[in-house]
């Protein structure tokens, strides 16, 4: 089983977000780092036990990793960096806000995003990659254990378009986003094929 996590908050209430990629290290807030307990707890309430855990090179990841697994017995496994997790980069929108974002590539650039994981123009992605490296994770299997991945919303969509089965959930779904200390589940049917069990559950 494999458990997707986006990392807690990185702004403050009433802070205006902005679009913060792989250029931009923010460490959680207090809100950020009370998401990730609340997971850690959700977890561990519903006996998820980690064999394994992952996360991006950025410090909200591993902040966010190591909440969830503070709750687990004996501390869970120490979490190792995968460079695929890191957030992608926004080129010229880094670090701004989506109304000036939107008034750059418009509105249809960022829907497109949102719902096919087509990145906007100028965006630095390897698309091809990114899902090249989702596609070697389950081919590694994740039946015996749950494999915890701690990422961004940017970097997360790409699982779902790693698999075809996958992929037309995430399109009934109507969008690919997770909300910060959110996550979804991806398991493995009686055949092996993979299943999207939820995206976007917040504790």
């Amino acid at each position: 089983m494999f458990i997707i996590v986006r990392h807690g908050n990185t702004f403050e209430a009433g802070e205006p977000p902005r679009r913060i990629g792989a250029r931009t290290d923010l460490p959680l807030t207090a809100q950020g780092r009370a998401q990730a307990d609340a997971l850690g707890e959700h977890f561990a309430g519903a006996s998820v036990r980690f064999s394994k855990a992952l996360i991006s090179p950025l410090l909200r990841t591993r902040q966010t990793a190591e909440a969830i697994l503070s709750h687990q017995p004996g501390g869970g496994p120490s979490p190792e960096t995968a460079d695929f997790l890191r957030e992608i980069d926004h080129g010229p929108d880094e670090n701004a806000t989506e109304e000036a974002i939107t008034a750059r590539i418009g509105a249809e650039a960022l829907a497109r995003w949102d719902a096919r994981a087509v990145p906007p123009p100028d965006w630095q992605v390897d698309v091809d990659a990114r899902i090249a490296a989702w596609r070697a994770l389950f081919a590694q299997g994740g039946e015996s254990g749950h494999i915890l991945l701690v990422t961004s919303n940017g970097a997360a969509r790409f699982a779902l378009m790693a698999d075809p089965g996958l992929a037309d959930a995430a399109t009934a779904a109507g969008t690919l986003k997770l909300p910060t200390g959110g996550y979804g589940v991806i398991t493995r049917d009686a055949k092996g094929a993979l299943e999207l069990k939820g995206w976007g559950i917040r504790p």
